[in-house]
């Protein structure tokens, strides 16, 4: 049934252009990731079922859904429901469900839905305002939905503030509406990024998806461009099921493959539930073997967080292509020294280095800060890089000429909210975010390249004492390699 399906969805592509399908967020699922997709559900043991699927595109989940239920005796009657906005896949979609059903040994009836899906059933979302008491639900809810970013005032932004900060992207709109939808104890299975896993943009959707709905499994791949066929996606992207109840199941089922053509070579590892959904903020922890659980277990022994002890890593001050008119290549009276990350080699801060642009003269307050002890911590490192977290120590001592220096935006500062950081406890925090384990909890944590403030922010550290007897370890030892962090972090993380 299926094979018939992706063929003419792969004519469909080859006719669209790929600028066409972007207007719409459109990548098609391949034809294994859509049968491991379909083979993921628990289901239920009853006469009819029925099925969800929101942004269809040409029926491919659908059809997988539905293939794998012709299998199962019990299951007599399947109603699906599509919904699709693209008037070109329109009749591709029409023609796919069509076939599905004389293909099919059970009674299946399909409707597609040509509304805006999140629009559309915004007030039954918000039932507050006056939508349906009793909006339909479903068994099963399956979804590859639209990647698309949309403006902080799109309609389907304004209709569920619940979950949206800021410009929202429509895939995790997509669903937390695919939860709302689902009856109790029904499962979702949905294809999408990973980038809602952590950080402050996407708090509001995990509060909420993970409030109403508890992660049962989740499917990493190995090469982010093998997920999709035909496609170019950027995105590292995952699979996850989720379950619409209150309880909270004893571990998350993760797995991994390379590609998206042999599921069948699938690394699986059973994870204590609360060691992947962790904390207030239910950021979601993405392990893959047995060394990123002792990695998480050892240091969320320690509760405290920097905001907790009085620090906060924020991000650089001046972004330099906004300011050209103030940066300088040389010295000169009133200048201050600009850092960037090429001022980070090997653990300390070096300056000048014989940079463009490695100084400015600016009397605007907000592009300055005391010239105080900091770390440095670079933003932005190469996917191929060992290290993603890469900082150096930047003592006030060696500058004594300045009052003010800045940051370029491209680098953070670990910052103290006292008057003056301590030379031991600079080093300290340089003997965390250099030691292999930090740097394997960052990477578990973030999938990006990106070493973001709110992340780093939300990282167990230890007191500051602890901190401080780590700094005067490395400084006495004077061996600033990651080895040696190494050896001093694990004292204390017994």
């Amino acid at each position: 049934m299926l094979e018939k399906i992706i063929e003419r969805t792969n004519q469909y592509i080859d006719s669209m252009p790929k600028k066409e399908r972007k207007i719409y967020g459109q990548f098609f699922t391949s034809m294994e990731t859509a049968r491991y997709m379909a083979n993921l559900f628990e289901i239920p043991h009853q006469r009819r079922l029925t099925i969800l699927d929101a942004g269809a595109g040409s029926g491919i989940l659908s059809c997988a859904l539905a293939e794998r239920l012709d299998s199962i005796e019990e299951i007599e009657e399947i109603e699906i429901t599509c919904y699709e906005t693209d008037e070109n896949v329109f009749s591709l979609l029409k023609e796919n469900l069509s076939y599905m059903q004389t293909c099919s040994r059970k009674k299946i009836s399909s409707i597609i839905l040509t509304e805006n899906y999140i629009t559309s059933q915004y007030l039954d979302f918000n039932h507050m305002l006056g939508g349906n008491w009793d909006p339909k639900k479903y068994d099963l809810v399956i979804g590859n939905p639209p990647y698309m970013k949309i403006p902080k005032d799109a309609p389907e932004a304004i209709a569920m503030p619940e979950v949206c900060y800021g410009a929202p992207n429509l895939y995790f709109i997509f669903a937390a509406m695919g939860l709302f939808n689902l009856k109790e104890d029904g499962e979702l299975v949905y294809i999408i990024p990973r980038s809602w896993t952590s950080g402050a943009y996407f708090k509001r959707f995990r509060s909420y998806f993970l409030s109403e709905g508890k992660l049962m499994h989740i499917h990493l791949f190995g090469s982010r461009n093998k997920v999709f066929d035909k496609e170019d996606v950027l995105q590292e992207t995952i699979i996850v099921k989720v379950k619409k109840t209150n309880i909270k199941p004893e571990s998350v089922t993760i797995t991994s493959t390379n590609s998206n053509k042999d599921f069948s070579r699938c690394s699986l590892l059973e994870v204590p539930y609360d060691l992947v959904v962790a904390g207030e903020d239910f950021y979601v922890y993405l392990v893959t073997n047995k060394d990123e659980m002792d990695v998480l277990n050892k240091l969320h022994k320690w509760k405290n967080t920097l905001p907790d002890i009085g620090l906060r890593m924020k991000t650089g001050l001046t972004v330099d292509f906004r300011n050209w008119d103030i940066l300088r290549d040389e010295e000169e009276e009133g200048a201050i020294p600009l850092f960037y990350s090429q001022h980070i080699k090997e653990g300390e801060v070096h300056f000048p280095i014989q940079k463009e642009h490695e100084y400015m003269v600016t009397e605007q307050k907000g592009l300055m800060q005391d010239n105080r002890n900091y770390l440095f911590v670079k933003r932005f490192t190469a996917k191929e890089e060992p290290r993603r977290l890469q900082c150096g120590v930047y003592l006030a001592k060696n500058f004594p000429q300045y009052t003010k220096i800045s940051t370029q935006n491209k680098i953070n500062f670990i910052d103290g909210l006292t008057r003056e950081m301590s030379e031991c406890l600079v080093y300290g925090l340089y003997v965390l975010f250099n030691s292999s384990v930090y740097d394997k909890y960052y990477r578990i944590l973030n999938g990006s390249t990106q070493v973001n403030s709110t992340e780093i922010n939300s990282m167990p550290v230890p007191g500051l004492d602890v901190i401080q007897e780590m700094g005067r370890k490395v400084m006495k030892s004077k061996d600033m390699s990651e080895e040696n962090c190494n050896i001093i972090l694990e004292e204390y993380c017994v």
